[in-house]
């Protein structure tokens, strides 16, 4: 049952007298209980997405086109006092850089209370026992000691979890993670992507995990949506993405993770070509066309449409217009 549905979604924002599209005509949905993985490299507009459904595009961007559905109701029509009820009480967003998002003069406990009181009616006692139950649910190491700690005396790994109780202190029923492992190394990032899926599992989360890495989704997604330059280039089933990429640039992107046993050329592992465009100059056509191997006279003059190519997988590129039903 879908429970997050983004159609159509363009943020615009005002550069050198002229309006650029940052993000241009996403669509995709969640359904209860599931995990999404928004994938595509820096710029490719995944974060500003995801503010979109929190309605925190910063200012003097703006949503020009779209809706975004909460079982059926369109977010960016409801009033602002009532988007302060939606925020954090039923859609929750953890930040990409913990350390930042934190404020670093109150205590861990007190921005989670703070949190709690904001959406319930509840006692300061009362929240701070259940910020202490959230701390416990993330597994935080001594939940009652670290509820007096600041930002600054916890440990990258620990900042995350704190953010992620916070994220869930009013049990939310869409959780938007945003690059929750960046910075952390490799045996943190796998605990914090297992606590994800503990916390979608045990409390039927909706979970969208924004990430430039695919290797991150591999193992936890249902779904994968990739994002290349402000439009989803590629949409299906987590194990249909990996069996059977279908843009090249998806293919791209898988041929640059590393491999056991398939040692990379004179010490190098294969990477695309070039770099995502700037929103303020994208080229004409296909803008993956100067950095596609697959690109034909075609890609450079018009923009390709987004067609399905297997059952629930769909794909922005000319090659597949064929296999359209």
């Amino acid at each position: 049952m879908t429970l997050l549905s983004i159609e159509d979604l363009t943020i615009a924002f005002p550069l050198a007298g002229r309006t650029v599209d940052v993000v241009r005509s996403v669509s995709f949905a969640v359904d209860r209980g599931e995990m999404v993985g928004l994938v595509g490299e820096s710029g490719s507009g995944k974060t500003m997405s995801a503010l979109a459904v929190m309605r925190l595009v910063p200012p003097p961007g703006r949503v020009t086109e779209g809706r975004i559905l909460l079982d059926g109701r369109d977010l960016l029509a409801i009033p602002e006092p009532e988007m302060r009820r939606v925020r954090g009480a039923r859609i929750a967003m953890i930040f990409q850089e913990p350390m930042t998002a934190l404020n670093p003069v109150f205590t861990i406990g007190d921005q989670i209370v703070e949190a709690l009181r904001a959406h319930r009616a509840v006692t300061r006692a009362a929240a701070q026992r259940e910020a202490e139950r959230l701390l416990d649910l993330v597994a935080m190491p001594d939940p009652r000691r670290r509820l007096g700690d600041y930002p600054h005396r916890l440990s990258g790994g620990q900042r995350q979890r704190a953010m992620i109780a916070m994220a869930l202190a009013c049990s939310p029923e869409v959780l938007l993670a945003d690059e929750p492992t960046t910075a952390l190394d490799v045996t943190i990032q796998a605990q914090i992507l297992e606590l994800l899926e503990r916390l979608r599992r045990e409390l039927h989360l909706a979970v969208v995990l924004i990430t430039h890495d695919l290797s991150v989704v591999a193992e936890t997604c249902d779904s994968v949506v990739v994002m290349y330059a402000g439009s989803v280039v590629e949409e299906a089933p987590a194990a249909t993405l990996f069996s059977a990429p279908a843009h090249p640039y998806t293919r791209g992107l898988l041929a640059a993770l590393p491999r056991l046993g398939q040692p990379a050329e004179r010490g190098k592992l294969p990477a695309i070509p070039g770099q995502v465009p700037d929103a303020a100059e994208r080229p004409p056509g296909c803008a993956f066309h100067p950095r596609c191997p697959d690109a034909f006279e075609r890609c450079r003059h018009q923009a390709p449409p987004i067609v399905g190519v297997l059952p629930a997988q769909r794909s922005r590129c000319f090659l597949h217009l064929a296999a359209e039903p």
